[in-house]
């Protein structure tokens, strides 16, 4: 019986596998193109070949998935640079490692019988949260066109770009941010394009990828990894359009042939960065942006909020190069 019990286990220790994949939960705020890396990674087994298992999050809210990042419920988080470096400004402990994007990108689409930025006066513009990117971009957008946001119209929440185009289509809101692909379906449904805040190439990091103090102290090679698997997506959605397409399918719920091909041809082929580089004018802006409502903002720099040894190890490895 002793010897049965010791070949039973014997064989049980050879069927587990010599590793252990490390779990990593992976949190984002958006349905929107500048994810589109972090779903590649997923979909194409990119995390899994760094030896990472992945868990996906959604949680629509910049400022929403900054407070779950510093409960540590999720390791890393692709959230707008702003909400992170408030976060920051309160005392949480919190670090950006690299942005997907380096620019705002969005549009203000309103209802056929608004044709000027001045009619927008008195109207409902809807965004996902308040502190949002899609917020930000707004307020942006209004001042660089003379009109007091605070003032001059009223900015919504309305919780998902989704339920942006469903308040459009529906009549509560005139007027809302919208990013693609959810950009292209709104035009598709007769909505019309006010102001392209692409456009006005407005350097912001939007997303940022953001860790935890203490993920970065207890598991650094959690964030090596992640971002490795970020890079080979990156390189994957470049080489490999078709698998490209149906990630944006899945996570987006649109199956439209155009508007997956317009996506794709803005987010890989002009906005997202190759590798997840830092661009420290867009830092400042997001810093000037937070000075208006938080005086602390005022005195900050930049580098504080940034940890770049991830960044240099990445490049160090030869893995860019090698892409």
């Amino acid at each position: 019986m002793k010897h049965t019990l010791i070949a039973i286990g014997f064989a049980l220790f050879l069927c587990v596998p010599s590793w252990a994949a490390d779990r990593i939960r992976i949190g984002y705020s958006s349905i929107s193109g500048s994810y589109l890396g972090l779903w590649v990674a997923r979909d194409a087994g990119l995390f899994a070949r760094e030896g990472l298992d992945d868990q996906m999050i959604l949680i629509p809210s910049g400022s929403q998935l900054a407070q779950v990042v510093i409960a540590g419920e999720v390791d890393i988080a692709a959230l707008n640079g702003s909400s992170a470096m408030a976060a920051a400004l309160q005392g949480a402990d919190l670090k950006v490692v690299g942005n997907t994007t380096n620019r705002l990108i969005f549009s203000i689409y309103v209802r056929p019988e608004i044709k000027t930025i001045e009619a927008l006066k008195g109207k409902k513009i809807g965004v996902t949260r308040f502190g949002s990117a899609t917020d930000i971009a707004a307020r942006y957008a209004l001042r660089k066109h003379n009109l007091d946001p605070q003032k001059d119209v009223n900015i919504l929440q309305m919780g998902a770009m989704s339920s942006i185009m469903g308040g459009l289509q529906g009549g509560s809101i005139d007027a809302g941010l919208v990013s693609p692909p959810t950009l292209f379906a709104v035009e598709k449904f007769g909505f019309k394009e006010l102001v392209n805040v692409t456009d006005m190439d407005i350097a912001f990091p939007n997303p940022s990828l953001v860790v935890q103090g203490d993920i970065m102290k207890k598991k650094p090679d959690l964030v090596d990894k992640f971002l490795r698997a970020y890079a080979r997506a990156i390189h994957r959605a470049r080489t490999d359009r078709e698998m490209t397409f149906r990630s944006i399918a899945k996570y987006t719920k649109i199956a439209d042939s155009f508007v997956l091909q317009k996506a794709y041809d803005l987010y890989v082929g002009k906005v997202l960065e190759k590798a997840p580089y830092i661009n420290m004018a867009g830092m400042r802006n997001a810093l000037d942006d937070l000075a208006k409502t938080v005086p602390a903002a005022k005195d900050a720099k930049p580098e504080q909020f940034i940890d770049m040894g991830y960044l240099d190890r990445l490049e160090k490895s030869g893995l860019l190069k090698e892409l």
